[in-house]
């Protein structure tokens, strides 16, 4: 059998998990699914040359998911029902509001003409418009937080399904774009994405609502003023109401001019903390590494660089709250007497009365805060800008991932099922995902129970060729053929333990009920981890107690417990000594009878325990398999009973 790999020669195993990628695009969307518009926004965003646009775009792609909420189909059974409920509350709460501003014109009146019964049967109806308003109020603050707390779950389980499926959370960390940091942006960023808008179609309805009905009171009751002009005059009809436009306009302008930056600013703040949290991750998850090195002064070094610079965004965003504020906060005071000193000449002159003074200064301040609305929520608007861009970019990323799952537009590796061999990989071709060749139309046939070892030098393609048989790495050509109804089991060659009882990580990736005590406890003492019995029900870090040894241990005991048809072994003894790696493949041998085997290492000794070897050999041109030798695997020991399990 003849197989003539090609890869560039300066391409490498590490340069495939940094290669310059095309970014994701708006082409990476099924074409039902497209947004009107997106070819313009396609060229803008891969050629970076219209910045505006490929925002723009970003915000249309958070729209197009996350309104899937309201959808009939595949929507929340409640949203429409708690949308409708915050419309009803709102205008309640409104008419509760209007209640109060008349009864305000009617105290003051019967206070300046001291009439004590009228004051007194006004002061019982107010508790029933007041206790009105609060409950008008709880219940919104219910409707309001139930619809944020379900479409962040909603959204939340849209984003992760797609994200987990396919190891796409795998395949982002190989691939370029502008998705850095997921974790933050699936919580932070995507809580922030899905309050805040629900905030601000609230605060909106109420803000316009509150105008039409006030503006009407300072129309009604403010009426015209007459200004004298020299010889002449100057009417002034609905006084009130221009007056309140236009303090509103200024105050808008103001805030709309001194917080222009407050978008960029608040995006650069968010990715700065997004760095700084990745920076203590990778710090605390590798600390034993880091430990052992005596690198705490270079990771303090690292550290600091990310902490300035989300110092230095939060003093950016330090300045531009500072320039709000000095709008906000004049706004605020100032507001409130504008009003009193406008109807001052016509209460003079007795025109107006006291109760009409202190109803149209009431009704002035609530629509000058409906008016003012962009002025107090600027900031909030400008950091939901910023997050819902950082979670639409993790989207766009992972509608990449998926159109190279489906071959639209992309060379795909394609993936089925065959008979009368274990596997096949037919006119195999496996790149980068921008086109570099890293093995090329591979034709090779693995029977079952066979034992084939994969070996070459570093960077001759190997754990690319392994993550492409693991349905991980979709970039290429060919074909991918597994028996139908086997078991494919992955042994990388840094296990993953996950958090809580050491019995869930022996079982991962089933779950801990699936098996007994006493059944996981047989295979830790078979893969010499049976000092650690006693502790299958305690939860502990194991992922920092186990040594890698250990942990490559922990990963045959998985595969005794799940038995699968085929493992594939990327150096998954590589951590091991010599001796224990032969007791642990003399257990595979023993254990798992017809059992087959695909191993990827280095080490000579693992000959002995393959019957096919594979050599793949960098060379000028590409890297070629040069050989497919027959092994005469070594006859399988009698198992030796460790009296003392050795610890790596």
């Amino acid at each position: 059998m003849t197989i003539e790999p090609k890869l560039d020669p300066a391409t490498s195993e590490a340069e495939a998990k940094s290669t310059d990628a095309p970014k994701p695009s708006i082409d990476d969307l099924p074409e039902e699914e497209r947004l009107p518009g997106e070819a313009e926004a396609l060229e803008a965003y891969s050629k970076g040359e219209e910045e505006k646009l490929r925002k723009r775009y970003l915000l249309q792609r958070f729209w197009h998911t996350a309104r899937g909420f309201w959808s009939r189909r595949r929507g929340d059974r409640l949203a429409l029902f708690l949308t409708i409920s915050l419309v009803v509350l709102i205008v309640g709460n409104l008419v509760a509001l209007y209640g109060i501003n008349v009864w305000n014109r009617r105290i003051f009146d019967a206070l300046e003409k001291r009439d004590s019964a009228h004051v007194l049967s006004l002061s019982l109806i107010f508790f029933p418009l007041a206790a009105a308003s609060v409950i008008c109020g709880v219940l919104n603050v219910w409707a309001r937080m139930t619809t944020q707390r379900r479409w962040r779950a909603w959204v939340s389980d849209n984003v992760l399904g797609r994200w987990l499926k396919n190891g796409r959370y795998y395949q982002l960390n190989l691939v370029s774009g502008d998705h850095q940091n997921p974790e933050g942006r699936l919580t932070e960023d995507l809580r922030v994405s899905t309050d805040a808008p629900v905030d601000f179609a609230v605060g909106v309805l109420q803000a316009s609502l509150s105008a039409v009905t006030f503006i009407t009171v300072l129309w009604t009751i403010g009426g015209a003023l007459t200004v004298p002009l020299g010889g002449s005059s100057i009417t002034i009809p609905g006084f009130l109401v221009v007056a309140a436009v236009l303090y509103a306009v200024l105050a808008s302008g103001a805030m709309t001019l001194v917080g222009r930056s407050f978008v960029s600013v608040s995006e650069a703040k968010n990715q700065a903390e997004a760095d700084y949290r990745y920076q203590l991750t990778r710090v605390r998850e590798n600390g034993e590494s880091i430990a052992l090195l005596g690198g705490e002064e270079e990771e303090r070094a690292g550290i600091d660089r990310s902490l300035g610079g989300v110092l230095h965004r939060w003093r950016e965003l330090c300045r531009q709250y500072m320039k709000t504020t000095v709008v906000s906060q004049s706004s605020s005071l100032i507001a409130p007497v504008v009003p009193i000193l406008l109807c001052a000449p016509k209460y003079l002159d007795n025109s107006m009365t006291l109760g009409e003074v202190m109803q149209a200064a009431s009704a002035f301040t609530i629509v000058q805060a409906a008016f003012s609305w962009l002025v107090d929520n600027y900031p909030r608007l400008a950091d939901w800008n910023a997050s819902a861009r950082r979670i639409s970019s993790l989207m766009v990323s992972l509608d990449g991932l998926e159109k190279a799952e489906t071959g639209d537009g992309f060379n795909r590796i394609t993936r089925g099922e065959t008979a009368g061999a274990a596997m096949r990989l037919k006119d195999l071709s496996v790149s980068l995902d921008d086109g570099t060749a890293v093995v090329d139309d591979t034709e090779v046939v693995i029977q079952k129970g066979e034992r084939v070892l994969v070996a070459g030098e570093s960077g001759t393609g190997k754990s690319t060729l392994v993550r492409a048989i693991a349905g991980l790495w979709p970039w290429g050509g060919g074909a991918i053929e597994i028996e139908k109804g086997a078991r494919l089991f992955l042994l990388p060659q840094r296990p993953y333990v996950p958090t809580g009882t050491l019995r869930r990580a022996a079982a991962y990736p089933g779950a801990a009920e699936d098996w007994s005590v006493e059944e996981i406890g047989e295979k830790l003492d078979k893969v010499g981890l049976g000092h650690l019995k006693d502790k299958l029900e305690e939860e502990q870090p194991w992922d920092q107690i186990l040594s890698g040894g250990e942990k490559q241990r922990l990963t045959v005991a998985r595969v005794l417990l799940h038995r699968p048809d085929i493992i594939v072994l990327d150096e998954a003894t590589a951590a091991l000594d010599p001796k224990s790696q032969d007791q642990l493949m003399e257990i595979l041998s023993e254990e798992m009878k017809g059992l087959t085997i695909i191993s990827v290492g280095h080490r000579p000794e693992l000959e002995q325990f393959h019957s096919r070897k594979l050599v793949l050999e960098r060379r000028r041109g590409g890297a070629k398999l040069i050989s497919d030798i027959v092994l005469k695997p070594r006859k399988p020991k009698l198992m030796r009973r460790w009296l003392k399990p050795r610890q790596a």
